[in-house]
């Protein structure tokens, strides 16, 4: 396999959660963070863009986007500086049932039929139940990815498609819904109950 680093964006406002700090919300015994971290734990380096958190993993690299606020493709602009793999994991820091084995398959099917070539995969990302891409549950060729962020000019502000709709991309589908997320209220207490149901512990109490 393509030795890969990771890039975990775990800022933005949550204005759905009333500004929360999603990524230090818990499902289970563990923040959102923390259970992404673990996912992607098989990384040569792991970049965490986002403001500085207690979690469980230790020689995490942290960063912020420029300006802080400024969307997911200002964020992977600092993630991209700071990594050095050939491969790279995108990944939501709010996708609490990712796990290992989700993560080396999107990193593995980048050399999968096609590679190296002028045809493989410059991107491998994961689609969920209702047919929607999740370029933040994804595998991409770190030059592919540069030469495409480099091609935009200012980050600031744009949407994520703009970086990633031109990539040759492999899709995947998420049969395991590893790719629920959790933007509002309703959608944690969702994943809470998911999770006490898989491990048989007794409901979680409280919206936090």
């Amino acid at each position: 396999m393509t030795p890969y680093d990771a890039i975990v964006l775990a800022g933005g406002a949550a204005r759905r959660l009333g500004g929360a700090d999603k990524p230090a919300l818990t499902v289970g015994a563990s923040t959102l963070l923390d259970r992404v971290l673990a996912a992607c734990a098989g990384a040569a380096g792991t970049v965490v863009v986002g403001p500085v958190r207690p979690t469980t993993r230790t020689g995490l690299r942290w960063t912020r986007e420029q300006p802080p606020g400024g969307g997911p493709v200002a964020a992977v602009a600092a993630g991209l500086a700071r990594v050095s793999a050939p491969a790279v994991l995108l990944l939501a820091a709010d996708l609490p049932f990712l796990d290992e084995g989700t993560v080396r398959r999107l990193a593995g099917a980048l050399d999968g039929p096609g590679a190296p070539g002028p045809d493989a995969p410059e991107a491998v990302l994961l689609v969920d139940a209702a047919g929607r891409d999740q370029p933040l549950a994804a595998a991409y060729r770190t030059a592919a990815l540069r030469t495409a962020l480099a091609a935009l000019g200012d980050p600031a502000g744009l949407p994520l498609r703009r970086l990633t709709g031109g990539l040759r991309t492999l899709r995947l589908a998420d049969a395991d819904g590893v790719t629920d997320d959790c933007d509002t209220w309703e959608e944690l207490a969702r994943a809470r109950e998911r999770e006490r149901a898989r491990a048989g512990r007794p409901a979680e109490r409280g919206p936090r």
